[in-house]
């Protein structure tokens, strides 16, 4: 494998942020796509390369997985010849890519991911697992009623998120602890729901409404995972619409609190890897804090999410959750799947 400026790197992890580095800086390509691509990566793929840096390894990796997929989508895009942008050539591709990928088009079983460690190495494949199902389909929708080139990104991403599966445990060391035995999170996250409802008032609901959306589609992604026996890419989801909830935070003394956390995420006797992906969220938090930018991400993350993650790892039976009153109104947001 290649490192930066094409010298080779034992470290894969190294190896593959500066394989799309290179991509980003020397892709060429047209069209609003392409555009749209460049200016959401750009930033993440740098925050990855700054994490790996600074070490944190689990952080570097969440945001590659970010980029990854949206890059090797279009790397895919730009290869098919002008026969497939029409409406049939683009639907016979379309039909194609669900014969190359279908054997990860069923939701898979829950030891499908048993091999791949850490912990948060194993719940980045599970989530990346179930969005290839919701790529695929997005993509017939999108190349049918919006433009085919976004049918083959959609297609594109599907077979990305396929790849990433297969790769998923070559990039961080495993742990010699034993993965933790999670519970399902149904009962955390109804609670969760609740709170993200209670706190969507005025003038939360107008000026954060993006971190609504965003822990909402974390939150939904976490209730597939939890159903499907996906526990550790529940609990990464779950614990990603925690740090989203739109909330006050306590913004005191937060370096010692997130110092006290840590040290019960090392003397933890299970591969703590999860909660350690947003520790090292919440120390970059910091690092990049100012005086016109407070470290609203620390904050949450000492507060709320990291409290959750131990309380999700909590050792006993859980109380039966009380039964949900039935909906009264149902509310559909629609966005760009998975961004």
């Amino acid at each position: 494998m290649a490192g930066a400026g094409g010298a080779p790197s034992d470290d894969p992890l190294a190896s593959e942020i500066a394989r799309w580095q290179t991509f980003l800086a020397t892709h060429q390509s047209s069209g609003e796509i392409w555009k749209q691509v460049q200016e959401s990566t750009r930033s993440n793929l740098a925050d990855a390369s700054e994490a790996l840096a600074n070490g944190r390894r689990a952080l570097a990796l969440q945001k590659l997985v970010s980029v990854r997929v949206n890059l090797s989508a279009m790397e895919y895009l730009d290869t098919r010849p002008p026969s497939e942008l029409d409406a049939a050539g683009f639907q016979a591709e379309w039909k194609r890519m669900g014969e190359v990928l279908h054997g990860e088009l069923a939701t898979p079983k829950p030891d499908a991911f048993a091999g791949i460690r850490p912990a948060v190495a194993r719940a980045f494949a599970e989530a990346a697992s179930l969005q290839i199902r919701a790529f695929y389909d997005a993509g017939l929708d999108y190349g049918l009623n919006t433009m085919t080139q976004s049918g083959l990104y959609f297609a594109g991403g599907a077979q990305a998120q396929r790849d990433f599966v297969a790769l998923a445990g070559m990039f961080l060391p495993p742990s010699p602890k034993p993965l933790p035995r999670l519970a399902p999170l149904a009962p955390q996250l109804d609670a969760f729901e609740d709170a993200l409802l209670a706190a969507y008032v005025p003038p939360a609901s107008i000026d954060r409404h993006p971190d609504f959306i965003a822990a909402s589609a974390a939150l939904k992604e976490a209730r597939e995972l939890d159903a499907a026996g996906l526990r550790d890419g529940a609990l990464y989801k779950y614990l990603q619409a925690a740090q989203r909830l739109p909330v006050v935070r306590n913004g005191a003394d937060v370096p010692g609190r997130l110092a006290a956390l840590e040290k019960r995420l090392d003397e933890s006797p299970v591969d703590s890897s999860i909660g350690q992906l947003y520790l090292e969220i919440a120390r970059a938090d910091l690092a990049a804090a100012a005086p016109d930018r407070p470290a609203t991400a620390a904050a949450a993350i000492a507060d709320d999410v990291l409290p959750r993650y131990f309380a999700a790892l909590a050792v006993g039976p859980r109380p039966s959750p009380t039964p949900r009153p039935p909906a009264e109104v149902t509310v559909t947001l629609v966005r760009w799947p998975y961004t």
